[in-house]
């Protein structure tokens, strides 16, 4: 095999100046689709082929390229802007030159085009855009329905890594997000938390894990560590699919099983969903609205590594607000079953996140989403006032990756659960916050003590099935009652500047 071999290139496109965002978004989509058609047509004229035809001494390296945007400015963010001080994301942190690569304009278009209107308004610079020399991996350029690499044999498949980009892991890192990143010299400064690579890697983890296409995900999502509230969502998708004033206008399940709501004639591609065999790792269901404002929810299990493994991955769709919905273990004496803890500090002896979120850090309470949790509690349990508190007990949560923490000796988890106050604990509350944290999400937690093992009270199957029939449907529609809340009052509301640093990037 050459060492170098001759490189087959799509057409160039050359970099433009925009000052309008419409026409910026066209022109990623031409640079894109050039470079991904021109991927598609190599691989499938790869697999064709065939073994018989192999010849060393005649492959090429096909190579495509993301697409970039790019600002300079040698101004500061204008101080005559309205609502300046409220600003959390749509401006560079100081005079320089800050670019990122970009992928999906097909799924990224809306978020895609308003990041670009804010960068024109708020630093009156032109946007350019132009070929990048960040290689396009083959893994991510297969359609949705494209499987055409099943059909190689092993050795074709060898192969490909000598004739095609494979995914670099070195590429897609989150030093940006965990803020460790320092550009080298002459280097852009990032205008995104992620790299176009890394937002592919995720798109195809989130396929795998789920089972649904990322195109499915809503900017609100619930997670849920119990098959009970899944099942719930469920009958509650299909209740709205039955009533035509519904908001929402599909309900998807794994498999990309999709249900149109009534009236609605089923589109194209809607008949290629089936379900799965067996339900994926940590299943994926959608009730979706027309602007992507509806709710995405995931059975995310037990632990914190499932926890960090997905929040890691739908981070990069740069949804509104995450919730946590769960149950919990109850550590105060005079909480009953039943009761709700709304989280508003966390212990995080999770360890999944050590490396890259010290523990020093603190996970602040987010005041929009904490109101927006109380208050769906009161609506949707209909007690208001001081009578809260007698159901809901709002303090610091603890998660632990030691499902049995209560067998270790000397009882020093319970002393330290003490020391710091914690109400409830759980395995994964922590990690999704933190992560959320870090990846610049608005979260929430809202959990339901379901066994309070300090004084004796563990579950017993019978009580168990009865607190699930009793609490599950309640608790669920208060996580849905927060986001209808959360969306009445509007997004802007919800990015708060508490989970932005001082030189942040760009881009929500």
């Amino acid at each position: 095999m050459p060492k170098h071999l001759p490189s087959l290139l799509p057409a160039f496109i050359a970099p433009a100046q925009f000052t309008d965002a419409a026409s910026a978004i066209a022109q990623v989509q031409t640079i894109y689709n050039a470079q991904i058609e021109h991927l598609r047509t190599a691989m499938q004229r790869f697999v064709s082929e065939g073994d018989a035809d192999i010849d060393l001494t005649k492959l090429q390296k096909v190579r495509a390229f993301y697409p970039f945007v790019r600002i300079h400015t040698d101004t500061m963010l204008r101080s005559q802007l309205p609502d300046l001080a409220r600003l959390s994301f749509g401006f560079v942190a100081e005079p320089g030159r800050y670019e990122t690569t970009l992928t999906r304009p097909d799924l990224y278009a809306n978020y895609y085009l308003e990041q670009f209107r804010l960068l024109l308004q708020n630093h009156k610079v032109v946007l350019e855009i132009g070929t990048s020399t960040q290689p396009i991996p083959i893994h991510f350029s297969f359609a949705e329905h494209d499987h055409v690499e099943g059909n190689m044999s092993a050795e074709r498949r060898s192969l490909m890594r000598d004739v095609f980009d494979l995914p670099d892991l070195a590429s897609m890192d989150d030093g940006i997000a965990n803020g460790t990143f320092e550009p080298k010299a002459g280097e852009a400064m990032p205008l995104s938390l992620f790299t176009a690579p890394r937002v592919d890697y995720s798109l195809h983890r989130l396929r795998h894990y789920t089972g649904t296409a990322p195109e499915w995900f809503q900017n609100f999502v619930l997670f849920t560590n119990y098959q009970f509230y899944i099942d719930e969502f469920v009958k509650l998708g299909h209740e709205e699919m039955a009533n035509p004033n519904s908001e929402y206008i599909a309900f998807i399940e794994p498999g990309n099983v999709v249900t149109r709501r009534l009236g609605f004639a089923a589109e194209q591609n809607d008949d290629l969903g089936s379900p799965p065999p067996r339900l994926p790792q940590m299943p994926g269901y959608h009730l979706v609205r027309t602007d992507r404002t509806g709710i995405s929810m995931v059975n995310i299990g037990v632990g914190p590594a499932n926890a960090k493994n997905i929040t890691d991955h739908i981070a990069v769709l740069r949804p509104h607000a995450w919730i946590m919905l769960g149950h919990c273990a109850g550590l105060r004496n005079t909480q009953q079953l039943g009761d709700y803890v709304l989280a508003h500090g966390y212990v995080r002896e999770d360890h999944v996140l050590d490396e890259e979120l010290p523990l020093w850090v603190p996970i602040p309470a987010l005041a929009e989403i904490q109101l927006a949790l109380e208050r769906a509690v009161a609506d949707v349990t209909q007690i208001k006032g001081a009578e809260l508190k007698r159901i809901m007990r709002t303090g610091t949560v603890a998660s632990t990756d030691n499902r049995n923490w209560e067998l270790l000796p000397d009882n020093t988890p319970q002393r330290r659960f003490s020391q710091s106050r914690a109400v409830a604990l759980d395995m994964e509350s922590a990690t999704i916050a933190a992560n959320g944290f870090r990846f610049r999400v608005p979260y929430g937690t809202l959990l339901c003590v379901s066994d309070k093992p300090l004084h004796g009270e563990i579950k017993l199957p019978g009580m168990a099935n009865h607190f699930y029939r009793e609490r599950v449907d309640q608790h669920l529609r208060i996580g849905i009652r927060t986001i209808e809340l959360l969306r009445e009052q509007g997004v802007d509301q919800l990015h708060s500047r508490k989970l932005r640093s001082f030189a942040e990037v760009a881009f929500q």
